[in-house]
């Protein structure tokens, strides 16, 4: 008799606040690619104040809330847009506040994978490499390949996260694989309490 298999509880994070999102088009692809065992629910972020560190002894309802959404998360996925050669500035914040007060980081060890869209040739390449950088450092356990820099348009992702072309469904198919493999190995090695 075989096991039951394991779900595991994916927080997402939407990188852009803007309604016409394509990272958020690419966030209905990737929940319609993704192995079964893995479900999705977004943290949002746009209602985040500023984060400031005179509020580390009384955090605000909003930031509770967003460290609560990852508490409850097996695994974090980022999906960003790139903002300047770098992180936008809601996802940046969100990641601040998440991040804080000292000694108590909501992104300690927690498997987490980093994707992104542009209708730009190198997708959100440069933009990644900033947020890797600051994930390290909050000590996420991240998928470091494959790395996806998604070129976007219209006519290969519906709205509705449906994908026209059978080449990138596949990678984002296998992406979002290699990506419970990687939660399943951190989780193996480390277990959330």
């Amino acid at each position: 008799m075989s096991q039951p298999t394991r779900t595991y509880e994916v927080g997402y994070f939407v990188g852009s606040l803007s309604s016409t999102s394509i990272n958020r088009v690419l966030s209905r692809a990737l929940i319609r690619l993704a192995p079964e065992e893995l479900r999705f629910t977004e943290i949002p972020i746009g209602d985040l104040p500023l984060y400031n560190p005179d509020h580390d002894a009384d955090y605000p309802p909003e930031a509770r809330t967003l460290k609560e959404a990852i508490a409850r998360s097996d695994a974090v996925l980022f999906l960003m847009p790139e903002y300047n050669r770098s992180i936008p500035g809601p996802l940046k914040n969100a990641i601040d506040w998440a991040s804080r007060p000292w000694g108590q980081n909501s992104f300690d060890h927690v498997p987490a994978g980093v994707i992104g869209a542009s209708p730009g040739q190198i997708g959100t390449a440069v933009g990644q490499q900033s947020l890797r950088a600051v994930l390290s450092y909050c000590n996420a356990r991240q998928m470091t390949a494959p790395e996806a820099y998604i070129t976007y348009s219209p006519e290969l992702f519906h709205d509705d996260g449906e994908v026209t072309d059978e080449s990138t469904t596949t990678f984002l198919r296998d992406y979002m694989s290699e990506f419970r493999d990687h939660v399943v190995r951190v989780l193996t090695v480390l277990p959330r309490s």
